[in-house]
């Protein structure tokens, strides 16, 4: 029980285990009214104490979230990128291909305003040296071939041209072959992104010369 305990407090239970665990303490004390109501409540504590950090996990991965994320205590708008105004020119399949520095390490990725996450190929997330984790409450993904399940990491610095974005969540998956794209979790802390004829401008908070 005590070694339950702990990984309950450090998030190493599976959320489904707890919920399943908590409906049956419930359904056990419904014959006595006042351990049930106490039981309720206590349950009602750990649940919050556990939905609380997922919403902010969530928060930093899905601009969506950003406002409740902000009420749990992480600002998630003040992560923004700074940076010169930058021009992307659409290549000849139709999409827009970028140039991006990773740590040491150059990629080619796809700026995708459809994508609500910023992804990264297991190749590309190797080649930046990141740590990808696999979080306590999994990420789970809608693609074209069904539902995956995602690791997660941090990009310490992303820069595109004059556009620099840091502490950038992103999800890692092998179903992700070698394509890496760049998401509303980046896009949503510019100042501002617009297409114009062929041309995606972008326009970070603050403008600054690139060192």
């Amino acid at each position: 029980m005590n070694d339950f305990l702990a990984n309950l407090m450090r998030g190493n239970v599976p959320f489904y285990v707890v919920i399943a665990a908590g409906v049956m303490l419930l359904v056990a004390a419904r014959r006595f009214r006042l351990v049930g109501n106490v039981l309720t409540l206590m349950l009602a504590a750990v649940a919050l104490a556990i939905l609380i950090p997922v919403v902010r996990e969530r928060a930093r991965f899905d601009p969506r979230l950003a406002r409740l994320g902000d009420l749990f205590g992480r600002d998630t708008r003040s992560q923004q990128a700074v940076g010169g105004e930058l021009r992307v020119p659409m290549d000849p399949d139709g999409h827009f291909w970028v140039k991006v520095r990773i740590g040491d390490s150059t990629q080619r990725m796809l700026i995708d305003s459809g994508a609500t996450i910023t992804a990264l190929s297991e190749q590309s997330a190797a080649a930046a040296g990141l740590l990808v984790e696999t979080p306590p409450v999994p990420v789970v993904l809608q693609t074209a071939n069904g539902s995956i399940s995602a690791g997660t990491a941090t990009i310490p610095e992303l820069r595109i041209g004059n556009v620099v974005a840091r502490d950038v969540p992103v999800v890692v998956s092998p179903a992700f072959g070698d394509m890496s794209v760049i998401g509303m979790n980046f896009l949503s802390r510019l100042k501002s992104w617009r297409v114009e004829g062929n041309t995606l401008i972008l326009t970070p908070h603050h403008p600054q010369e690139s060192p």
